[in-house]
């Protein structure tokens, strides 16, 4: 874990993780019988439905006894509270010591670099840094592509006429299919 996380939540975040070990996967009941409900949790609501009378032989439904410790709840498994941020602005407002940034979906290549280097001097943890990581890296890439048109240009020459004309490719192999060659 951190250094900024407390012993006790610390001690709560371990126990979320063994209560969430523990619980079973709640579906739908009768989800299993008609192909139409699909898996996703709803409280059953009839009068004798035997989920709802927690009947021997059916499976548990979802209710407060699979719930973690209240010091765990709105945490993210490194133990910081999470807080979404839009621009630079808001990392003013964040704690460093217990809460996290995540940057919003929608924030561009240029405000999400601006963030990230405002949190790096701020020492603020960024719990999507992955994503920062691929626009930082697809800069390069543009760079790499412009070598490339430079290449293109190089096929071409330039008659007396002032014309471009393509320089001769040196001829491929052909690919043999089963007996026949594609030149066949």
């Amino acid at each position: 874990m951190t250094e900024s996380n407390t012993p006790a939540s610390d001690r709560a975040l371990r126990l979320r993780e063994r209560v969430k070990g523990r619980k079973p996967k709640f579906v739908r009941p009768e989800s299993w019988r008609y192909f139409r409900l699909k898996e996703s949790w709803r409280n059953p609501r009839g009068l004798d439905h035997k989920v709802r009378l927690m009947y021997k032989g059916w499976p548990p439904a979802a209710g407060s006894g699979y719930g973690g410790p209240k010091v765990a709840k709105g945490l993210h498994p490194s133990g910081y509270r999470e807080v979404l941020v839009y621009n630079v602005e808001q990392l003013g407002k964040i704690d460093a010591k217990t809460e996290a940034v995540r940057i919003a979906h929608r924030v561009g290549k240029k405000k999400r670099a601006d963030i990230l280097a405002e949190a790096r001097r701020k020492k603020i943890v960024v719990l999507n840094l992955r994503r920062v990581r691929e626009a930082a890296e697809e800069k390069p890439v543009e760079e790499k592509e412009e070598g490339k048109t430079a290449d293109v240009e190089k096929e071409t020459e330039e008659t007396e006429d002032g014309h471009e004309e393509k320089k001769p490719k040196p001829e491929e192999k052909t690919k043999k299919r089963g007996r026949r060659t594609e030149q066949q």
